[in-house]
């Protein structure tokens, strides 16, 4: 196994706005109005389950829910952004694909967005900074992507994923595998299938992930000295494949695994550990005795 590693995403130097941001009265790019459309939509579809309510439509949603944050989790997150490990690219490829339906966007743009993260976390350069608010955090940053670029500079910490055929496929295609599925989805099941499908689950993957950006530096506790707001939110490993223990994840960027205690539910780890003992996912990270020493609070 091999050990954590910071990651080295680099940016443009910019100037960055340190005044309140305006967010509804501005210039919306089309970008942002294609990304509040589909949030909006998805919430939308949800609010009228209730009235198109099916037990098997509400089951599709919850397993669509779990197995897109899933994706997310493995294959965006620890696989892609923070190359905790190692796939052949036949699985590499499919996990990619199917985080798509978790309409979180294409991995060039998420892998970007959450390397900056890392890079500038808490500052006023973090893309979704808890400094900004709560809701700023939680959501509203999606919808204001030339603040991003403004905070971040241009996507040039993502070349890895750039110079492959199949991320510049999905960057210009995300709409069309979307557009489709929600059309199969609708084909198949109609509007029960929709709503209680792709609204409740689509509303259960956004939140999820969200609650990671925003509650996950606010409240919660402390296990590692990372000098800055990330916090452990037990309750919400199991709803969040484990990326909920955001502590031990900002301390060990790089690690595989983020539920580090036996008691910490990380089903994403779960996952990685399978494929390991398959033999499938290889150059696994976790972190050293002495890299926890480095990070520990000091008695």
């Amino acid at each position: 196994m091999g050990d954590t590693t910071k990651d080295d995403g680099s940016s443009q130097s910019k100037a960055v706005r340190r005044g309140k941001r305006a967010f509804f009265f501005r210039k919306w790019t089309r970008i942002d109005i294609m990304r509040a459309s589909a949030v909006g939509s998805v919430h939308l579809l949800c609010l009228l389950a209730p009235f198109n309510f099916k037990w098997e439509a509400f089951q599709f949603g919850v397993i669509l829910a779990t197995v897109t944050s899933l994706s997310i989790t493995f294959s965006y997150h620890r696989n892609l952004t923070h190359r905790s490990f190692k796939l052949p690219k036949w699985l590499e490829y499919p996990f990619a694909y199917s985080a798509l339906f978790a309409l979180q966007g294409h991995p060039i743009d998420w892998v970007s967005t959450h390397r900056f993260h890392h890079q500038f976390t808490d500052s006023d350069r973090d893309p979704h900074s808890p400094i900004e608010g709560f809701w700023f955090s939680h959501v509203l940053w999606i919808f204001d992507t030339a603040y991003i670029r403004e905070k971040c500079g241009g996507r040039d910490n993502v070349m890895d994923l750039k110079q492959q055929w199949f991320y510049r496929f999905l960057r210009n295609t995300i709409g069309l595998h979307i557009l489709s599925f929600w059309t199969l989805v609708y084909l198949w099941g109609g509007l029960p299938y929709l709503t209680c499908g792709v609204g409740v689950g689509g509303a259960i993957g956004y939140n999820g992930t969200w609650l990671i950006n925003s509650a996950c530096h606010i409240w919660g506790s402390q296990a590692w000295n990372t000098k800055d707001t990330s916090r452990n939110v037990w309750w919400l490993g199991p709803f969040t494949m484990g990326e909920s223990w955001h502590n031990n994840h900002h301390a060990f960027e790089a690690s595989a695994r983020h539920g580090l205690e036996w008691y910490q539910v990380d089903l994403t780890w779960y996952l990685i550990w399978f494929f390991q003992a398959l033999g499938l996912a290889t150059d696994v990270k976790l972190p050293t005795d002495a890299q926890k020493r480095k990070m520990a609070f000091a008695r």
